[in-house]
């Protein structure tokens, strides 16, 4: 971390999946890697950031757009998500997830000196 970045220190991070699963029913346009424009909007993100939308424009570069009912887009084909300016971010961008303590294994590294894999000799 970065010394001068005293936010980071001070915030818990929001992933970027997490912060698009609360997009559901928002009208958004999406810029895919091929530069593929997609607009609709968003029925869910699963945890691979793949975008489910409907009320599909759906705009190949140099085609016309064509209208779809349902989209699926993978998350790994996803280069921008256009967010429209009425989506309240400070109130999206507080993470809500309950995080699990960190639980300490009782055997750790360097706990004896061992003989490592194999048979046990006598």
């Amino acid at each position: 971390r970065c010394k001068f970045c005293l936010v980071s220190v001070f915030i818990p991070r929001m992933r970027l999946v997490r912060f698009l699963m609360k997009l559901s029913n928002e009208s958004v346009v999406v810029e895919l890697k091929n530069s593929t424009v997609v607009q609709g909007t968003i029925t869910g993100v699963d945890m691979s950031m793949n975008v489910h939308m409907k009320n599909i424009k759906f705009t190949v570069k140099g085609k016309p757009p064509v209208s779809m009912d349902h989209l699926t887009i993978r998350g790994n084909n996803v280069r921008y998500v256009i967010l429209p300016d009425s989506i309240p971010l400070d109130t999206l961008l507080v993470d809500d997830a309950k995080r699990l303590p960190k639980v300490k294994s009782l055997a750790g590294r360097g706990r004896g000196r061992g003989r490592g894999r194999g048979i046990k000799k006598k």
